[in-house]
């Protein structure tokens, strides 16, 4: 079998892997795209919900080389969004190799070259791939997880993850029960109380609650102040306009939101309405599981309720680690770059990752950028 040949084997077509393209097209660096799913971002296109939008400004999730259109609003809709990402993928011409289930990534003393080893789902062939340079840019939203609940594989009802949600419309006048309460989590659970579902929601942790416009206002303060005193505003205006939400079920951290997301990569949440629910009791906060018994779930603090269905927004977990063979040095078993932003996108042996620096479409732009670029210095 004859591998394939390029300068640069990118695995992952999500939108760190199509903006890694384009940099690298934009640069005229010969590139193959692996991607095991049949569209780029999949996670868009396929496993979002209905109502996302981007959290944050549009300026600040722009891909590299080409801003969204001026007629979009502040926050992007997930259909505008996609149909920014047609444009794009359109624009330079990006064409991944879909359907490539990468198992096997090993560095070759020998030839000094990357040799990628993928399955094709359509036909179950091995492919081999040769590459100068390998960038991992599989993401940080990719394996999606379900934690182990005692009794959970009793349940009588529906379990699905977050990303198997599109709207609340079956779930009229249903018994649903949310567990996750970062952003999708909270949306959802507002989506679902929308379409009148009977919601409930477990919070196992202290989180903080701010707006989109606290949120828009930080990002612009943080250029011209220092960051703990923006965080000390931010937690001030979220305790005017919330009030104590502890007697709802939710605590609110002794960190700051800022510091939060550096040290633990924990997002605070940009409330759309879900707090107002909370307070409306249209949403009940519950607290961490205990076990699952049919269709009864019973809870850490000795009260159980019967649900229709469980929706488990709790995140992703990344496999890179069963693939890539001597990356330890760049990536942690966690999938995330070990050494911290700015200077986690390159290692050894023409090894880049792009996009697992926790810093979202910014950080994953950033990385593109300077991938392509220093690839070109290389060559």
């Amino acid at each position: 079998m004859e591998a394939q040949e390029a300068v640069v084997i990118v695995v992952g077509a999500g939108t760190t892997g199509i903006a890694t393209a384009a940099c690298l097209k934009n640069l005229s660096i010969p590139y193959i795209i692996l991607e095991r799913e049949d569209c780029f971002a999949s996670l868009w296109k396929k496993y979002s919900y209905d109502r996302l939008h981007l959290h944050l400004a549009k300026q600040y999730c722009e891909l590299p080389l080409m801003p969204f259109p001026t007629i979009f609003p502040r926050y992007v809709s997930r259909t505008e969004f996609i149909q920014f990402l047609d444009d794009y993928v359109s624009h330079f011409q990006i064409s991944p190799l879909y359907g490539r289930f990468v198992e096997s990534a090993v560095y070759a003393e020998d030839s000094k070259k990357w040799c990628v080893q993928a399955r094709n789902l359509s036909s179950d062939e091995k492919e081999e791939y040769s590459g100068r340079y390998l960038v991992v840019a599989t993401g940080e939203t990719s394996d999606p997880f379900i934690p182990e609940v005692e009794g959970l594989n009793t349940f009588t009802g529906e379990v699905i993850h977050s990303t198997g949600y599109k709207n609340g419309e079956k779930y009229r006048n249903r018994s649903v029960l949310v567990v996750g309460s970062g952003n999708s989590g909270m949306e959802i659970a507002l989506d679902l109380a929308n379409y009148g579902a009977k919601t409930s929601i477990v919070v196992r942790s202290p989180l903080h609650v701010i707006s989109r416009g606290m949120m828009y206002m930080a990002s612009i303060l943080l250029r011209y102040i220092p960051y703990k005193m923006v965080e000390s505003l931010l937690v001030l205006l979220s305790r005017l306009v919330y009030g104590d939400l502890s007697k709802y079920g939710i605590e609110r951290p002794q960190e700051g939101p800022l510091t939060m997301k550096v040290k633990y990569a924990k997002y605070p949440v940009i409330d759309l309405g879900t707090t107002k629910k909370i307070k409306s009791g249209q949403i009940q906060v519950l607290p961490a599981i205990a076990n699952v018994s049919s269709n009864v779930v019973v809870f850490v603090n000795g009260k159980s309720h019967p649900f229709d269905t469980i929706i488990f927004a709790t995140g992703f977990k990344r496999s890179t680690h069963k693939w890539l063979k001597g990356g330890d040095y760049l990536l942690g078993d966690d999938g995330i770059a070990k050494q911290s932003f700015p200077n986690h996108w390159k290692g050894e042996k023409g090894l880049y990752c792009a996009g697992l620096s926790r810093r979202g479409f910014y950080g994953a732009a950033i990385d593109a950028q300077n991938i392509a670029k220093d690839i070109k210095m290389l060559l």
